[in-house]
């Protein structure tokens, strides 16, 4: 399987061939599902919690005898029928539900997803990621090659720049700009490539995602 390879400046220099077992997977929408809701609910935390009638403070006595005022019966004041009451039907943070997955469906979901960007032309390969200065209008005008303007707060379409190891002045570079992100291959997962519609991998990322994912 082969593919464009590009330089810093966003011409073709040759081609590059890639490993099947990596980006030559088929699509498996329930795969993708299974393993995108596991990574929500995983980041999700239940904050909202309401008290039912048991857990509200106070109303241990029944507020007045059950005949002969001429009320209402009733047995406390905190129940769902009083101001200050318990809530009836509300949020409760134990009805938080949970998705098992294991981490070879994981790594399979990311090879999956990277094999269909490549599929449809959203994912480049570049020789390396070495600009003439590690500036942000450098790595701005390498993401101009491939990103168009879009008239949002994000100013061009989302792009994933992967690399093969941590390079921190390529993460100081490109975290001014809102549109793109970077992350190293070895931290590489599914939430991040969906939430871009660009990916940009350097030739030596590749071997990084092959040792890591395809096991």
């Amino acid at each position: 399987m082969k593919t464009n390879l590009y330089n810093f400046k966003g011409e073709v220099i040759g081609e590059i061939d890639l490993p099947e077992d990596v980006f030559g997977l088929k699509m498996n929408k329930q795969l993708i599902h299974q393993v995108m809701r596991w990574y929500l609910l995983k980041g999700y935390y239940p904050y909202a919690h309401t008290k039912d009638r048991g857990e509200v403070r106070g109303g241990g006595r029944k507020p007045w005898r059950q005949k002969g005022t001429g009320r209402a019966r009733h047995g406390s004041i905190r129940s769902p029928l009083w101001k200050g009451g318990g809530v009836t039907f509300g949020p409760r943070k134990e009805n938080r539900k949970k998705i098992r997955v294991n981490l070879k469906m994981k790594r399979k979901a990311i090879l999956i997803a990277l094999s269909q960007k490549l599929k449809e032309s959203f994912l480049k390969v570049i020789d390396k990621a070495e600009p003439n200065a590690y500036k942000t209008k450098e790595f701005d005008k390498f993401f101009a090659h491939f990103l168009q303007p879009r008239k949002t707060t994000k100013k061009r379409e989302s792009g994933l720049l992967i690399i093969e190891n941590n390079k921190p002045e390529i993460f100081r570079s490109v975290r001014n700009l809102p549109y793109a992100d970077v992350i190293e291959a070895r931290n590489l997962n599914l939430i991040e490539i969906l939430n871009h519609k660009y990916l940009f991998l350097t030739k030596d990322s590749i071997n990084v995602i092959r040792k890591t994912f395809s096991k």
